[in-house]
């Protein structure tokens, strides 16, 4: 899966991204606000972690959501092909 969608769809994967690394705070994934360096630079921080070591597990973490996600059955924000997306008639 693109950054770019993890980023433009941000608050759909803050809780993701919370379950996967759990000392990350919602007042940080706010600040993070979709940047991947500032996901990364937080992780490294929360984690006492190597740049490294946190590039490879958040490329682990998106290989994983390309698997779990067939990106043509994401509902997105911004997605307004279909009326009845989102609750919107």
């Amino acid at each position: 899966m693109s950054w770019d969608r993890i980023s433009g769809n941000w608050t759909q994967w803050k809780g993701r991204i919370q379950e996967r690394w759990g000392k990350l705070t919602q007042d940080q994934l706010a600040v993070i606000d979709g940047r991947r360096d500032q996901l990364s630079g937080r992780i490294q921080e929360a984690y006492g972690l190597s740049k490294d070591e946190t590039e490879r597990q958040l490329r682990n973490w998106e290989r994983n959501l390309a698997v779990e996600y067939d990106e043509a059955d994401l509902v997105l924000d911004d997605d307004e092909s279909d009326p009845s997306i989102n609750g919107q008639r």
